[in-house]
Formats: C-alpha cells, sequence, structure tokens
C-alpha cells in the first residue's frame, strides 16, 4: 500500500497535508511545522535544524509498520528509520500540540491564528487504522511518502 503526505500549508507551528492512499484522497495530516529536513540529508544537518517534539519529520520514504505504543497503550502504526528522529507514529490529536513529532489524521482542517488544526482526528485515524491494520494482515507492505507542494 502506497501513502502519500502531500504537505500543503504551513503555519507558525503546524504544517497541514492531504494524505492519500494509493492515489486517492483519505483525509487530512497534521504535524508540527516543517524546517525544510529531508531524508537525504546529512544526519549532522537534520540534528542541527531539528527542535526536539516540534519539528515535522523530514521529507522521504518510510515503512509503516504496527507496534505497541508505551504511551497509548496501544497498537499504533509507526515510522520506520526517519533519520534523527525515534518513535514517529500516526495518532489522533487536533493541534500542533498534540504531535510531538507524529501524524494525526483530520476529517477536515481550519485556520486557528497563525496554525492549523484538524478536525475528527479520531474519526480519520479510526478509518486509517483500520485500513494499515487489514492490509498487513493481507501481507502487504505499508509505505509512505512525504514530500512538499507549498
Amino acid at each position: 500500500m502506497d501513502i502519500n503526505v502531500i504537505r500543503i500549508k504551513k503555519g507558525v507551528n503546524s504544517t497541514l497535508s492531504t494524505l492519500s492512499v494509493d492515489g486517492k484522497f483519505f483525509c487530512y495530516i497534521l504535524e508540527d511545522v516543517d524546517r525544510g529536513l529531508r531524508s537525504d540529508m546529512p544526519i549532522e544537518e537534520i540534528k542541527a535544524k531539528k527542535v526536539h517534539g516540534k519539528t515535522a519529520i523530514p521529507e522521504g520514504r518510510y515503512q509503516v509498520i504496527y507496534v505497541m505504543s508505551p504511551r497509548f497503550k496501544r497498537m499504533l502504526p509507526r515510522f520506520v528509520d526517519v533519520p534523527g528522529f525515534v518513535g514517529i507514529l500516526a495518532h489522533p490529536g487536533n493541534t500542533h500540540l498534540d504531535t510531538d513529532g507524529c501524524q494525526l489524521p483530520g476529517e477536515n482542517y481550519q485556520a486557528s491564528g497563525a496554525d492549523w488544526i484538524v478536525t475528527e482526528s479520531r474519526k480519520a485515524f479510526n478509518r486509517l487504522d483500520a485500513l494499515i491494520q487489514e492490509r498487513i494482515q493481507a501481507g502487504e507492505k505499508i509505505w509512505c511518502k512525504i514530500s512538499n507542494a507549498y
């Protein structure tokens, strides 16, 4: 399964994206602010630009697996081998304060001051989570490509 996250709007502390699955729009994604990181950058450069818990993951392509989250105490989708980042998940949340570097699905979005928020996050997450579980159980590998289109 191919997931494409395309960043479309940048706030002061947040980044809004569209998420498509196999070429079809699925939901929106909220992340921390994009600081211009790319997966092909030297790790020293990534670490120099990254602000812990307040930075969107680098543009790139990542495998998504299913793991137990100690924080959320449930199985969640996790991005593998994100340079300079550890434990990046997809989970419900509405504002950049909920992200801690993770991806937050939402059915809709709106402006909130100089930032973006997603709405109906739990609904969007549950749909995405069910699809990822279904595809993994069917033996598929899940890949997510993140790119900018501001």
